[in-house]
C-alpha cells in the first residue's frame, strides 16, 4: 500500500512519523504481504478491508469513527467485527460503515444525524452495531456522504438515511434528518450498478450507464446545468449517451468514468479539482480534455481533489487542492491540470525486471490518497474491479444462477434457492438489469428507440430455468410474478430502463400456460394498459423494432387468451363473474389494439391478417356482435359491461368481415324496408304497402351494357344497391345464379376499362392503372365504376381492377404514402427515396429539382407547379421531404380529385357507413379483386366432378398430378383461363367451386373453359404428356374472357 497527503490524525496509516503532510506515495509497511481489497476514506480516518472480511482503522476517533479504542497512528483492527466476514467499507466526515457477506450493515462513529440508521440521534456509537430495520433486505453496496449514508440492495432499491438539510436522501423533501432507512421509491425498477455520495450529494448509475443525481448542487455538483439543489434524482440527461461506467464524488465535485475511458468532471473547481485547467465551477458535465488519449481505467475524488489511473502507460495523475501533500507531486502548490503522481509505477506492457508498482486499485478521501500495488506484473485486471465481485451487484438472471438452481436434485427447494429465486422474480429492477444486449447496439444504447435488452436471450433463458423436471422453480417464480412483482409495476416508471420488463417477461413460458392467464398473463396485460402516455410510446417503438418472429409471439399470446375467455364463455360464466370476465377480454384486445397499431405504424411488422382469430365463428354470434356494436355507437350507453369485438375490427378474419358486410347489407336493406313501411302506414291516401322487390334487378343488352347500367342504376334508389343482384341479357334465357353476373362484371369492367375510353391511365412498369386526370369522357361514368366496385363486394363477386392499394386507402379515407407511390411508379418511386436517402451536401446540384412536376400531355410535354410559385423554389436538404409530400399528394390527390370523388360518392352509395370502418385497405382490395393467398390442395378439395369423373378417375387423377407441378405462374394463368382472374375471393380458394366435365372429343381436343361458371371441358386424355402439352397450350392461348 502507498499513501500521501495529509497525515496529522494518523489516517495514512504509517504510525508514529513526525510530518503531518506526505507529498509523496509512501509504503505503508503494516500493509506488506497484506491483500488490501477495499478502503474507505473519512474527512480525518480511513477504514481498511482485507481479503480475509477484516476490518482495519486508523486516523481520527474522536466521535469513535474507529470502532476500536487502540492506537490512532496505525491500522488496528475493529475487533467487534471479528465474528463477521466484511465485503465492503466506507466513510463518511466521521462515521463508518460495513457490509458483511450476508447482506447486513453494521455502522459506528458520529451519529447527530442519524446517518448510522440506528433510529436515533445519540451523539456517536464508538462500536459497530448492526443496523437491525435493513435485516430483511440483502444489501449489495453502501456508500457514506459527509453526513448521510446509502445502501443498495440485491433486488435493486436504494435506501438512504441521515442528514437531508439539502435533499441528498432523495426522498422529495428537504430539511429534517431521518434516523432509519428509507427507499427511495422514486428509482423503483431501475437496474443499478453503483452508488456514490459526495459532501451533500448523492448518485446512483445504472448497468447502462443512466446516472441519476440528487442533493446539493450549489457549484453544479449533480452536472444539470443550474444550480439548484435537488430534492428527487434526476437524469443527467447529457451523460446519457456517453457510457458512463463508474461515479466518485468529491465534497462538491463530481467525476464520471466512460466505458470509452473518458472522464468527465463537474461541481467546484476553485481549487482546479476539475482538472480543465481553470478554476472555474462547472454546472454541464465537462471532458478533461489532457486526459485523453490515455486509458483512464480508475478515478476517485478526495474531499477537493482527483485521481485517475492509467495501466497502460503506468501513470497515475492527480488535479486540484495539494495543501496537505494528496497530490503526490512532492509539492503543495495546487494544479488546475492532471499532474503525475510521484512514484515508482510501472505499465501493464512493461518487462522491466527492476522491482516497481503495478498499481491494483487506487482510493481518495478527505485530504488523503492510497494507491494499493502488486510487484509483479501478472495480467490482473487493471480495470476497476471494485464492483466485481456478484454479491455486491443487483441479482440478475444468468447462466450461472440457473446453473446453480437447477442442479439440486429434485424436492423441495433448498431454502437459499428459495429465497434468491423470490428475490429476483420479485424485482422489475433484477429483471431489468438481466438479459443486456451485448451486440450492436449494446445495453450502453439504451434510449427511447433501443431497448437494450436481447429478447431473444431472454426466451432461451426463462425456458432453460422454467421446465419441467423442475416445477418447484416453475411455481416459486408463478407466485412471485402474480404476488409481489406484477402488482407493484408502476404506470409512470422513473427511467426507460424500467420499461425492459414489458418486453422480456412475455418469453416467460409460464404467460402461456392457460393456468396462469387470469394470475399472471391478464394482470401483466392490465400493468401495461396503465401505464402512461409517454413510456407507453417508447415501448411502441421498441416493439416495432422486434423481428417478426418475436412480435409475431406476443400476438399469438393474447389472442391464445382472447380465445380462451371465449371458449369459458360459450361454455357458461355465472353473472356474478359477467364483470369481471368482461374486464379480461376487454384488456386482452386493447393490448392487442396497440399490437396492432404499432405493426401498421411500423410498415406492417406482421402482416395485417396475422392478427385474425380464425375461431370467432365458432365461438360468437358475428352478426349479433355487429348488431350491438351498431346499437352502442347510436345510443351510447357509458359502460355498461359489454365487449364488442367489432371495436377491435383487427381480429376479424375474411370469413368473418364478409358475414359482417352481409349483415350490414341485411340490417340497411330491413331498415329502408320498415321505412317505406311506416311512411305507407302514416299515408292514409296510399293503405296498402307497396311492393318492394327484394332484388336489383339489371337488364341489359351486351351491346350497350355501359349505357344500359348507367340508366337502371341512375333510376334505382341508393337503398337498392345494397340487394343482392340478379342481372338479365336482353334475348338472352340464363337463370341468374351466379355465373350471369359474374359475366357482367367481367363485361362492363373490360368496357371500362377500355383504352378508347381514356378514363384511366396504365403503368406499365407496375401493370397497375390511375384516373387519368386527361379524360374527355363524361364524370358520371367514374361515379358507376364505383358503383360497380362497391356491387361487387355487396354481391362476393371479384373483379379485374388493377387499381393500387392507394384506391382502398382513400376510400377508408388514409393518406397514401410514399410506398404506395412505389407501388404505382416504382421508377418514380425509387428516386423520391433516393433524393430522401442522399447524405452529401450537393443535393440541390445533383438533383437540380424544384417544386414542379412534368407531365406528357397527348405528346407536349407540361409542367405544372406542386406549390405556388413551384417553379422559383429549388429542392434542397431542408424542404426534400416537403417535395416528396406533395409530389405524392400531386398524383393520388390534387391532380384527380374531381375523378375520384365521383368514384368516391358511387362507391359509398353501395357500401357507405359503419361496416366500412372494420376493413384494412387491403382487406378492401382483396374484397373487390380477390387475394393471391393460393391454397392448391384446397382448391383440389372442392372441386366438383360431373358425368362419369369422380375424384379418383384415372383422367382427373393426372390432371391433378399435372397440375400441381406445375410453376406458380402458370398455376395462376390456369385460374385466369377458368375463372377470368388469377385471384382468388377473400374468403379463400374453397369458395371457387371448380367444375369438371367430360367430353365427347378425342384427345387431340384442348380442354375448353366456361368462364362464367367455373366450368372446364376436360378430354378424357390416357398420358400425362399428353394431357401437360395440352393443358398449356390451353392455357397459353386463352386470350382475354372466354364467354363461352
Amino acid at each position: 500500500m502507498l499513501c500521501w497527503g495529509n497525515a496529522s490524525y494518523g489516517q495514512l496509516g504509517l504510525g508514529g512519523i513526525d510530518e503531518e503532510i506526505v507529498v509523496e506515495p509512501r509504503k505503508c509497511e503494516f500493509f506488506h504481504g497484506k491483500q488490501v481489497c477495499d478502503l474507505g476514506c473519512g474527512h480525518r480516518h480511513t477504514a481498511f478491508l482485507l481479503e480475509d472480511g477484516t476490518v482495519y482503522t486508523c486516523g481520527c476517533n474522536d466521535l469513535g469513527q474507529l470502532g476500536h479504542e487502540k492506537s490512532r497512528k496505525k491500522p488496528e483492527q475493529v475487533v467487534a467485527l471479528d465474528a463477521q466476514i466484511i465485503l465492503a467499507v466506507s466513510c463518511g466526515e466521521s462515521h463508518t460503515l460495513a457490509l458483511n457477506d450476508k447482506g447486513q450493515v453494521f455502522s459506528w462513529g458520529l451519529g447527530s444525524d442519524g446517518q448510522l440508521g440506528l433510529q436515533n440521534f445519540e451523539e456517536c456509537a464508538r462500536v459497530p452495531r448492526n443496523i437491525k430495520s435493513l435485516s430483511d433486505v440483502q444489501i449489495a453496496q453502501v456508500a457514506c456522504g459527509y453526513w448521510h449514508s446509502h445502501a443498495l440492495s440485491r433486488g435493486g432499491q436504494v435506501f438512504s438515511w441521515g442528514q437531508n438539510r439539502y435533499g441528498q436522501l432523495g426522498l422529495g423533501m428537504n430539511g429534517k434528518s431521518i434516523s432509519a432507512p428509507q427507499m427511495i421509491q422514486s428509482l423503483q425498477g431501475i437496474p443499478f450498478a453503483q452508488i456514490s455520495a459526495g459532501g451533500a450529494h448523492s448518485f446512483a448509475l445504472t448497468l447502462s450507464g443512466a446516472v441519476f443525481g440528487w442533493g446539493r448542487n450549489k457549484f453544479g455538483q449533480l452536472g444539470l446545468n443550474d444550480c439548484n439543489d435537488r430534492f428527487f434524482p434526476t437524469l443527467l440527461k447529457s451523460l446519457r449517451s456517453q457510457r458512463v461506467i463508474y461515479i466518485s464524488c468529491g465534497e462538491d465535485h463530481t467525476a464520471a468514468l466512460t466505458k470509452l475511458r473518458g472522464v468527465f468532471t463537474f461541481g467546484a473547481g476553485g481549487y482546479g479539482q476539475l482538472g480543465h485547467n481553470s478554476t472555474n465551477h462547472e454546472i454541464n458535465p465537462r471532458k478533461v480534455f489532457e486526459l485523453m488519449g490515455n486509458v483512464v481505467t480508475q478515478i476517485s475524488c478526495g474531499r477537493q481533489h482527483t485521481l485517475a489511473f492509467t495501466p497502460s502507460c503506468g501513470k497515475m495523475y492527480s488535479f486540484g487542492l495539494a495543501g496537505n501533500g494528496q497530490l503526490g507531486i512532492r509539492s503543495t502548490c495546487n494544479r488546475k491540470s492532471p499532474a503525475t503522481v510521484k512514484g515508482p509505477w510501472g505499465a501493464s506492457k512493461d518487462t522491466d525486471p527492476e522491482p516497481c508498482c503495478y498499481v491494483k486499485s487506487i482510493h481518495a478521501g478527505g485530504d488523503q490518497s492510497f494507491a494499493h500495488y502488486g510487484t509483479s506484473n501478472k495480467l490482473q485486471n487493471m480495470d476497476d474491479a471494485r464492483i466485481q465481485d456478484p454479491h455486491r451487484k443487483i441479482c440478475t438472471l444468468n447462466e450461472e444462477i440457473i446453473h446453480k438452481w437447477c442442479n439440486y436434485s429434485s424436492g423441495r427447494l433448498p431454502l437459499e434457492i428459495s429465497n434468491e429465486i423470490e428475490l429476483l422474480f420479485s424485482s422489475a429492477s433484477c429483471l431489468n438489469g438481466s438479459f443486456l444486449s451485448m451486440s450492436h447496439p449494446d445495453h450502453y444504447s439504451t434510449s427511447s428507440k433501443c431497448s437494450g435488452v436481447d429478447v431473444n436471450m431472454a426466451r432461451v433463458l426463462l425456458h432453460r430455468v422454467i421446465r419441467q423436471d423442475h416445477h418447484e422453480i416453475a411455481q416459486q417464480i408463478a407466485a412471485s410474478l402474480e404476488k409481489n412483482l406484477i402488482p407493484k409495476l408502476s404506470n409512470s416508471p422513473p427511467d426507460i430502463e424500467a420499461l425492459r420488463v414489458y418486453l422480456t417477461l412475455p418469453e416467460c413460458p409460464l404467460f402461456g400456460d392457460r393456468n396462469n392467464y387470469v394470475t399472471i398473463t391478464i394482470p401483466f396485460a392490465k400493468s401495461l394498459l396503465s401505464l402512461k402516455e409517454a413510456p407507453l410510446k417508447v415501448l411502441g417503438n421498441w416493439w416495432s423494432t422486434f423481428e417478426p418472429p418475436v412480435f409475431q409471439r406476443l400476438v399469438e399470446l393474447y389472442k391464445e387468451v382472447v380465445v380462451y375467455l371465449l371458449q369459458m364463455h360459450k361454455m357458461g360464466i355465472p353473472s356474478v363473474e359477467q364483470r369481471i370476465f368482461t374486464s379480461f377480454l376487454d384488456t386482452s384486445l386493447r393490448l392487442l389494439e396497440i399490437l396492432h397499431m404499432v405493426s401498421e405504424r411500423a410498415g406492417h411488422i406482421i402482416q395485417y391478417d396475422k392478427f385474425y382469430i380464425h375461431e370467432l365463428d365458432d365461438l360468437i354470434d358475428i352478426r349479433n356482435d355487429y348488431v350491438t356494436w351498431i346499437q352502442r355507437q347510436m345510443y351510447p350507453l357509458g359502460h355498461d359491461g359489454v365487449v364488442t369485438l367489432c371495436r377491435y375490427p383487427f381480429v376479424f378474419d375474411a370469413q368473418a368481415k364478409t358475414t359482417l358486410l352481409q349483415t350490414d347489407a341485411v340490417i340497411q336493406m330491413q331498415m329502408a324496408v320498415d321505412q317505406a313501411q311506416m311512411q305507407n302506414f302514416s299515408s292514409m291516401f296510399l293503405p296498402a304497402v307497396q311492393s318492394v322487390n327484394p332484388c336489383l334487378i339489371l337488364i341489359v343488352r351486351r351491346e350497350n351494357i355501359v349505357g344500359d347500367t348507367m340508366e337502371v342504376l341512375r333510376k334505382s334508389k341508393n337503398v337498392d344497391y345494397k340487394k343482392p343482384l340478379k342481372v338479365i341479357f336482353v334475348g338472352e334465357e340464363a337463370v341468374d345464379a351466379g355465373g350471369v353476373r359474374k359475366e357482367f362484371f367481367l363485361l362492363i369492367m373490360k368496357e371500362l376499362l377500355d383504352p378508347k375510353y381514356g378514363m384511366f391511365r396504365y403503368h406499365e412498369d407496375s401493370r397497375l392503372i390511375w384516373f387519368s386526370n386527361k379524360t374527355f369522357e363524361d364524370i358520371d361514368l367514374f361515379n358507376l365504376i364505383g358503383v360497380i366496385c362497391g356491387l361487387a363486394i355487396y354481391n362476393l363477386t371479384i373483379v379485374e381492377l388493377n387499381f393500387p392499394v392507394a384506391l382502398y386507402k382513400k376510400l377508408l379515407k388514409r393518406k397514401p404514402t410514399l410506398d404506395d407511390l412505389k407501388e404505382l411508379m416504382p421508377d418514380v418511386g425509387r428516386s423520391l427515396q433516393h433524393l430522401l436517402d442522399y447524405t452529401e451536401d450537393d443535393l440541390d446540384e445533383t438533383f437540380c429539382l424544384n417544386f414542379t412536376i412534368t407531365e406528357e400531355n397527348y405528346g407536349a410535354t407540361e409542367v405544372l407547379e406542386l406549390v405556388r410559385n413551384g417553379e422559383d423554389i429549388p429542392v434542397n436538404k431542408s424542404n426534400r421531404q416537403d417535395f416528396v409530400y406533395a409530389y405524392v399528394d400531386y398524383v393520388f390527390n390534387t391532380s384527380v380529385a374531381p375523378l375520384f370523388e365521383c368514384f368516391y360518392a358511387g362507391f359509398h352509395k353501395v357500401c357507405g357507413g359503419k361496416v366500412l370502418e372494420l376493413f384494412q385497405p387491403n382487406e378492401l382490395q382483396a374484397m373487390v379483386i380477390g387475394n393471391t393467398n393460393y391454397d392448391w390442395t384446397e382448391l383440389e378439395k372442392s372441386t366438383e366432378y360431373k358425368g362419369e369423373y369422380w375424384a379418383d378417375h384415372p383422367t382427373i387423377r393426372l390432371f391433378w398430378e399435372v397440375f400441381h407441378i406445375l410453376p406458380l405462374e402458370k398455376k395462376k394463368q390456369f385460374l385466369l383461363f377458368l375463372t377470368g382472374s388469377d385471384r382468388i375471393p377473400i374468403v379463400g380458394m374453397k369458395s371457387l367451386k371448380l367444375v369438371i366435365q367430360p367430353t365427347r372429343g378425342g384427345e387431340q381436343y384442348l380442354p375448353v373453359a366456361h368462364t362464367c361458371f367455373n366450368l372446364l371441358d376436360l378430354p378424357k386424355y390416357r398420358s400425362l404428356e399428353t394431357l401437360r402439352e395440352k393443358l398449356l397450350q390451353a392455357i397459353d392461348h386463352n386470350q382475354g374472357f372466354n364467354l363461352a
